[in-house]
């Protein structure tokens, strides 16, 4: 059985073919998978940065709540329990009405 593997294997000009096949994986692979996450995390830090006082967030915990102090890594939350402090990578995204409301609705409010 094992004989018969050898057997049919090609006799040395597979080598070639199989370092681009391999180099084509890894092709694939990075636009496919190391890319995005690079660009997520690079935009999650621009949000991070972005964050300002009087901001409304929900953090990864689901904890919905405005910023009331920002400090270097941490920022202090104003929840309907209290203050809470949290570090900026605990926020997961951001609930101001000009964020998630189209334009459109904006106009008729005014």
């Amino acid at each position: 059985m094992i004989q018969s593997i050898f057997l049919q294997a090609q006799p040395g000009g597979g080598s070639m073919s199989m370092l681009l096949m391999f180099g084509g994986m890894f092709v694939i692979m990075y636009f496919f998978m190391i890319r995005p996450q690079q660009k997520k995390a690079k935009q999650e830090k621009q949000f991070q940065h972005e964050l300002k006082r009087g901001d409304q967030v929900v953090t990864t915990a689901g904890i919905h709540g405005k910023i009331n102090e920002i400090y270097d890594d941490a920022v202090i939350i104003e929840t309907g329990a209290g203050k809470i402090k949290f570090e900026k990578a605990a926020i997961s995204r951001e609930m101001t009405a000009s964020r998630y409301t189209s334009p459109k609705a904006v106009e008729e409010t005014k």
